[in-house]
């Protein structure tokens, strides 16, 4: 029932959805063959499919870590964004700079920008025992709102029209494609899984990995064995920070080439259903980034063909987390409706 659970739950999350849309007065089957089948009826559907997988694939490996430590980082749409701005010094404001070494450099900074980014809640919750949640979810509109001021500022391109967008980057600045004749699918689709695989390895052939489930899972166990939860608090944001700083400059230099006020349409809020849905297992974050990635690309279609709001798709994705949630509570916990008061313990006062 464990690994039965995610596929009860988008199966609950198929009804209810199809409920949804005959309240917005658009046939479900329709609806729903608009947002799972259609948009993979293509090659170059797949293509934008794998270019949406990438960045959730990425993040939802990272927060697995989070996670499964018992850190609740929900800031990671502020780290991608940190990570694209800071992996885009270089052909933004240096766009004489050119070279091999331009494209990795731009990688380098870019995870250590979402490294930097995450350290903040991370700092916080162990020094000043400030809820991380709160932080990481604060610090993520500090990050939309720098990124908004930068590139309508310094960033802006001065021969763009006055519109609100940087230079074009340079071809040495983007990440190739995989099949340049038959679509826009680079090769940070492959960056991601190879960093998904490293992860699993990282969480089940390691000694890191054992520490980060027992802290999760017993933290008074934990302090027994002489592991150090705070160093852990440090370790699950470092690298749930540098996969989503990671995602960020490749979503900038991948898929759109250059710097905009908004780089993701909440990649780093839908990443975490992608961790859950995965079971907090970085494979299993795989397979759910291409899910919620279809999701994002089915909910496009669905607005065109359908007429379907876009906060249509944002409540699917939703409902998927709820029912995922709700189908593991179920399995793990067995549910009683008490009436009355309770009765007194044996051998108590």
């Amino acid at each position: 029932m464990t690994y039965l659970s995610p596929l009860i739950g988008l199966g609950l999350a198929v009804i209810a959805g199809s409920i949804m849309f005959t309240f917005l007065g658009k046939p479900p089957l329709a609806a729903l063959y608009a947002y799972f089948i259609e948009p993979i009826s293509e090659l170059w559907s797949v293509h934008e499919l794998l270019i949406k997988a990438a960045p959730l694939i990425l993040m939802g490996a990272g927060l697995c870590v989070c996670y499964l430590s018992n850190n609740w980082n929900i800031g990671a749409e502020g780290q991608m964004v940190i990570g694209g701005m800071a992996g885009s010094i270089l052909p933004v404001m240096f766009p004489e700079v050119v070279g091999p070494f331009l494209l990795p450099a731009m990688i380098i900074m870019g995870t250590l920008g979402g490294m930097a980014y995450a350290a903040i809640p991370a700092l916080l919750k162990t020094k000043f025992k400030t809820n991380e949640i709160l932080t990481s979810l604060m610090l993520v509109y500090i990050a939309q709102l720098f990124l908004d001021w930068t590139i309508r500022g310094p960033w802006r391109n001065p021969e763009g029209l006055n519109f609100p967008e940087t230079r074009r980057f340079d071809a040495a600045a983007r990440i190739p494609e995989m099949m340049p004749m038959d679509g826009r699918a680079n090769w940070g689709f492959v960056i991601a899984i190879v960093v998904a695989i490293a992860i699993w390895v990282l969480m089940s052939r390691t000694m890191k990995g054992f520490q980060v489930k027992v802290i999760g899972a017993s933290p008074r166990a934990a302090r027994f064995a002489g592991f150090d939860d705070k160093k852990m608090v440090f370790f699950a944001f470092l690298i749930a920070g540098a996969t989503a700083g990671l995602a960020g400059i490749i979503e900038v230099s991948g898929a759109t080439g250059q710097m905009l006020p908004t780089i993701s349409p909440g990649y780093g809020f839908t990443a975490i259903i992608v961790a859950f849905l995965g079971r907090l297992n970085p494979i299993g974050a795989i397979v759910a980034g291409l899910v919620l990635a279809l999701t994002f690309l089915g909910g496009e279609n669905a607005q065109v063909v359908l007429g379907v709001p876009d906060k249509a798709a944002r409540v699917f994705q939703g409902l998927i987390l709820f029912f995922v949630l709700a189908c593991d509570t179920l399995i793990l916990y067995k549910v009683r409706l008490a009436f009355g008061a309770a009765a007194p313990a044996k051998g108590g006062a």
